[in-house]
């Protein structure tokens, strides 16, 4: 139960890391950064950090949180890895033209 509520969660902050990220304008949006020119913003005080930012914070704090929780909860786990798990061989069925016993 609690499983899917951290794997659920997981998925909804990454999609919001997504949304918000891609909401964001960058650093140097004036019209000198897209020429290669220096921006006075790159060397001057730097600003209040917006809302939007502060969610992106929020959201990758939450989402390292997931991150670390889901990893630990696989590596307790009492499963094993597919390459470890052996199957019992089975012998060759014998040859119709060589007799098993003679």
């Amino acid at each position: 139960m609690v499983h899917s509520l951290v794997v659920a969660a997981h998925i909804l902050v990454s999609l919001f890391i997504i949304l918000v990220v891609l909401i964001q304008g960058g650093e140097n949006v004036d019209i000198t950064a897209a020429f290669g020119g220096v921006s006075q913003a790159a060397f001057g005080p730097r600003g209040t950090v917006s809302t939007l930012a502060k969610i992106t914070w929020v959201l990758g704090a939450i989402f390292i949180v997931t991150s670390v929780t889901l990893s630990v909860w696989a590596t307790k786990g009492g499963t094993s890895s597919v390459l470890q798990k052996s199957t019992p061989r089975q012998s060759a069925p014998a040859k119709p033209g060589n007799p098993a016993h003679k």
